[in-house]
């Protein structure tokens, strides 16, 4: 059995927060890239992308934080591994009969959440050392941060690629999409301007630290 082991458990902000900007895992911890670029041609792709992710993220975060203590370390990954697989089975079942345009829009990319690095990261990192609810509203804060950074892809792909947003067009008949911005290219194209944006903003904000300091200092 593995030993119990004490951890801060309390809940702050930060707890929710941190993945969604300080450890966003798509623009800061680049994790995941394989349906952040592969699936995010629309808005709606995206998003269901996003919420399937953090569906089975929460769910196997409570699994594995509820077993901590019971699951033998010398299996630990490979227990983390069968519980993310049978969750991502059921989203791959449940996605299938709700509609088989998503589904087939999707792919195989569904099933590729298994060895997301960012769910089976969280598992080991986090639910495992942490009780139930400190466990779930960090993964809530990792999923929102995954679904946004695929929406900031999706959207900015769509509005350009195809001149829509979920469907609805934007600019008119006249519009010539940029067609390269629904093809494969396109999401490495989108994801290096908003990395980009993301590193600006942090040295921006470093800066401005550093000048107050500097007042501070004289």
């Amino acid at each position: 059995m593995a030993e119990f082991q004490l951890y801060d458990n309390k809940i702050t902000p930060d707890t929710f927060l941190e993945g969604v900007w300080r450890e966003n895992p798509v623009f800061v911890a680049l994790l995941g890239m394989c349906p952040v670029l592969a699936v995010t041609n629309t808005t709606i792709n995206a998003l269901a992308m996003g919420l399937a992710t953090t569906f089975v993220l929460v769910a196997s975060s409570i699994l594995v934080s509820l077993l901590r203590n019971h699951i033998p370390k010398q299996v630990r990954i490979a227990t983390y591994i069968v519980i993310i697989a049978t969750f991502v089975t059921i989203v791959d079942y449940v996605i299938q009969a709700i509609t088989l345009d998503l589904y087939n829009s999707l792919g195989a990319f569904i099933m590729l959440i298994v060895v997301n690095c960012m769910i089976l990261g969280r598992a080991e990192s986090y639910a495992s050392k942490h009780q139930p609810v400190k466990a779930v509203v960090n993964a809530l804060g990792m999923g929102a941060g995954f679904t946004i950074a695929l929406l900031c892809l999706g959207t900015v792909r769509e509005i350009f690629g195809s001149g829509s947003i979920l469907g609805i067009s934007l600019f008119g008949e006249q519009f010539q999409p940029w067609i390269v911005m629904i093809l494969p290219p396109g999401g490495f194209f989108v994801l290096g301007g908003w990395l980009l944006l993301f590193d600006w903003m942090k040295a921006k904000k470093e800066k401005a630290l550093l000048d107050q300091e500097g007042v501070r200092g004289n």
